[in-house]
């Protein structure tokens, strides 16, 4: 009898530790819920102190992970000299600059600057998806012979920039993920060698690109069987003309590179043939390079490479935001 009674409240303590130890999961459970609402006040960032916070590190950090609502953090005119990152699990952040030319974020790394290469060189990297930009500026200030030195890295998929510039020498935007989309309206983009590269769907909408060297504007890596790369729609090339006369508009970083420039006003400093092959006949064969109704000194399409590709009005009514970003969820970049 008494071994029976031990026994009965041996089992009645192991139930109610049970029941404790799942009381505690649902409070942590709630507490973490709780934890990831997006935040109520404003995020303001401002190096005087007037603001949430110093750095645009500290205000990223703040997020709370996987938020399903666009979290605004408004940036205060400064220069903020920081290596900024957006990891994976902060999505839906968008940054608003006070004033594109005065809120700049940046930083100098670049190939052969210790153990730093191409992919790590970045000012900033953004690795959560749907993250939106607009009135800032990507600076990377290693200097005009430091080789690769990314200013923006972008790995996210549904990106958006708006009204913000993309500056520095080589390799500036690095479109970085085959799976990655894109979309840049309105900005200015500078740059010297392959300054705008990589594997995503990207379209520029009305930007200005602005060559600095006798070199290649874009170095595409389009993964083969994708449909798309990079969209020039109605944009402007222009240049440096003491230092760029001799500019192409493109060559492959991977053989199915595919670049297509459209209503593009194209100024005298890309040279008549428009595309380079990177030494590699064979890319003639497996990348797509293709224009439509370029305007301006630089528009030749005569004596393009004949590899390359003069749209017809039906082939140009293809590049549109709605079928460009369809992909298997299809998205629309126009939508907050």
């Amino acid at each position: 009898m008494a071994i029976g009674l031990v026994m009965f409240f041996l089992k009645e303590m192991k139930y109610k530790n049970v029941l404790l130890l799942w009381s505690l999961l649902l409070i942590a459970g709630s507490a973490a819920q709780a934890q990831e609402a997006a935040p109520t006040g404003p995020i303001i960032v401002a190096q005087d102190g007037s603001g949430t916070y110093r750095t645009v590190q500290e205000a990223v950090n703040a997020v709370p992970n996987q938020v399903q609502t666009q979290v605004v953090i408004r940036v205060k005119k400064g220069t903020y000299r920081e290596k900024l990152v957006v990891p994976a699990l902060k999505t839906h952040i968008s940054l608003l600059g006070e004033d594109k030319n005065n809120t700049i974020i940046t930083y100098d790394d670049h190939t052969g600057k210790g153990d730093i290469n191409t992919y790590t060189s970045h000012s900033v990297l953004v690795q959560g998806n749907d993250f939106r930009a607009e009135n800032i500026t990507f600076e990377n200030t290693a200097g005009y012979t430091a080789g690769q030195a990314v200013a923006l890295h972008v790995e996210a998929d549904r990106c958006v920039f708006k009204n913000c510039r993309m500056v520095g020498n080589q390799d500036v935007l690095f479109l970085a993920t085959d799976n990655s989309r894109q979309y840049y309206q309105d900005c200015y983009i500078e740059g010297t060698t392959d300054f705008i590269f990589g594997s995503s769907t990207a379209v520029f909408d009305h930007c200005t690109i602005y060559s600095k060297k006798n070199s290649y504007i874009t170095a595409a890596s389009t993964p083969a069987g994708h449909p798309y790369g990079f969209v020039f729609l109605d944009c402007k090339l222009t240049a440096d003309t003491t230092r760029a006369t001799q500019v192409y508009l493109g060559r492959p970083w991977r053989p199915s590179a595919r670049v297509v420039y459209l209503r593009t006003e194209i100024g005298g400093h890309i040279v008549p043939a428009g595309w380079h092959n990177w030494s590699k006949p064979e890319s003639e064969k497996t990348a797509y390079y293709a224009e439509y109704k370029s305007t301006g000194p630089g528009a030749k399409p005569q004596s393009r490479v004949p590899w390359s590709h003069q749209l017809t009005a039906k082939e140009a009514k293809q590049y549109t935001l709605k079928q460009v970003f369809s992909g298997p969820v299809p998205w629309d970049p126009a939508k907050k």
